[in-house]
């Protein structure tokens, strides 16, 4: 069947239902916050759902345990379950 074009509503989807300006103000600004993909150790890809802001926090929590930046570099942050080593001080 072929729909009745004379009848149909020809104005464009973006006029019929306007964004609010707060709505078209959160879009901008999720556009302009970089985020970095997650890598968790022992996981080859990415996590899928979760990426960390720029810089990324040295910890965070995820499913209840702590998870610890482990380095940072071109392709993603990359944590650790394991906590990093306890810095060495020499005795004077």
């Amino acid at each position: 069947m072929i729909p009745n074009t004379t009848t149909r509503d020809t104005t464009p989807r973006t006029l019929q239902n306007p964004w609010t300006r707060e709505q078209a103000q959160s879009w901008a600004d999720s556009w302009n916050r970089h985020r970095e993909p997650l890598f968790i150790e022992g996981h080859p890809y990415a996590h899928p759902r979760i990426s960390v802001p720029n810089p990324p926090p040295a910890e965070i929590q995820l499913d209840g345990e702590t998870l610890h930046l482990a380095r940072y570099g071109t392709r993603g942050a990359h944590y650790s379950r394991t906590p990093p080593p306890a810095e060495w001080i020499p005795e004077p």
